[in-house]
């Protein structure tokens, strides 16, 4: 039976977060908050929990969700062949907007889909979402939508899309705030699975804030890096 809670209360809040752990451990579906959107999240080490993840969204194998995880650390016990550059992505801009593709752990028991054995990692920068997370391990997280309609913004929103697919809502506002910065504007997605470091999706960090990390990534459809201009054209925009 579906349930939902209102975590802006806190007795409901504690009785959600572990509702959900219940739910997450039984291999069902959770819809919870991020700092995007509202996510429908299942146990990342689960393949019916993740099956039954991709079908409330009418999602095929060929579209794996990315895994969310509780602390920077977390990424090393997923994912091999993480160099200085994505461990620097990942100290500037986690808890955050930012998603990384790494080679998965090939020691790892899971099934995501179809992943070409990469993963795709994120540390949220929401509470509600960081606390359960704590308690669950990495979960495998998608927005909580059917597939080509909008993203929800709410619990409810989730609701009227997925209804009795989901075991529990979390619900705790808006998600983000109306006319925030970034509103409707999904995380930019970057491969480090090289270099170089291609941004496969663009989003709320512009391609300049990620550069001033690692300089060599490359932006959508560039090849490499274009040439900074000289100083005197730099400062006034002449030729």
């Amino acid at each position: 039976m579906t349930t939902t809670f209102d975590c802006t209360d806190d007795l409901q809040r504690s009785e959600g977060i572990a509702a959900a752990q219940a739910a997450i451990a039984a291999r069902q579906c959770v819809v919870m908050p991020t700092d995007t959107v509202y996510g429908i999240a299942a146990d990342a080490f689960s393949p019916q929990a993740v099956a039954t993840l991709l079908a409330a969204k009418g999602r095929g194998r060929s579209m794996p969700p990315p895994v969310l995880i509780p602390r920077p650390q977390t990424m090393d016990g997923l994912a091999t062949g993480i160099s200085a550059e994505a461990r620097a992505l990942a100290g500037t801009f986690w808890p955050g907007g930012l998603t990384l593709i790494f080679h998965a752990q090939p020691s790892l028991s899971w099934d995501l889909g179809d992943t070409k054995g990469t993963v795709a990692v994120r540390m949220p920068d929401d509470r509600l979402a960081l606390d359960l997370l704590a308690l669950t391990g990495p979960l495998a997280v998608s927005s909580a939508n059917r597939t080509g309609q909008p993203a929800a913004r709410t619990a409810a929103e989730a609701q009227e899309q997925l209804a009795e697919a989901v075991e529990v809502y979390l619900e705790d506002g808006p998600r983000p705030a109306a006319g925030g910065e970034g509103a409707g504007v999904p995380a930019p997605l970057v491969d480090c699975t090289g270099p170089p470091f291609p941004v496969v999706r663009q989003g709320t960090i512009s391609l300049e804030a990620l550069r001033e990390v690692v300089p060599g990534i490359l932006g959508a459809g560039e090849e490499s890096v274009p040439a900074a201009a000289p100083a005197n054209e730099a400062a006034d925009g002449t030729k």
